[in-house]
């Protein structure tokens, strides 16, 4: 990931934070676990990405970050929603080797449901991520990463 790619706003807020040193920061405060997550829109010239870590306090909350991204418009459905897991991976594979943290969940804003069309990728995607030693979570479990990207997107 590139120096840009590190900056992530709180939601909510207008401020970009390395998203490393935000997550010595929140480490620093109490017991959490973090989540991972992504999620796309298409609008008419381009789509967006929204990839956000959830810190989640077992009990008491939880707290969000995010890095929104435009690029051209992925008319692809596999292609824009593979992107996704690649967005993921790489936040989560970041905050292990350079944060020195493991991310308890990636999200993934796929839906187990055969009569969506994502259900498509949950296979390939969790069999990836899996590989990678990080474990994936897909509708209808509770994904707060992938929500709070979804509310992100729009």
């Amino acid at each position: 990931m590139t120096q840009h790619d590190r900056q992530f706003k709180v939601m909510g807020g207008t401020l970009e934070h390395d998203v490393c040193s935000y997550i010595a920061s929140m480490l620093q405060e109490q017991t959490l676990e973090v989540h991972v997550g992504c999620d796309s829109q298409n609008y008419k010239r381009h789509t967006v990405y929204v990839t956000t870590v959830v810190f989640r306090y077992p009990g008491n909350g939880a707290h969000v970050i995010y890095r929104k991204e435009k690029v051209q418009k992925i008319n692809d459905l596999w292609t824009k929603l593979w992107g996704e897991t690649e967005r993921s991976v790489a936040l989560a594979t970041l905050i292990l080797e350079e944060c020195g943290l493991r991310v308890k969940q990636i999200d993934l804003d796929y839906n187990s449901d055969p009569s969506y069309p994502s259900q498509k990728l949950i296979s390939a995607s969790s069999g990836y991520i899996a590989s990678l030693g990080f474990e994936a979570k897909a509708k209808p479990s509770l994904l707060m990463a992938a929500w709070a990207a979804n509310v992100l997107c729009h």
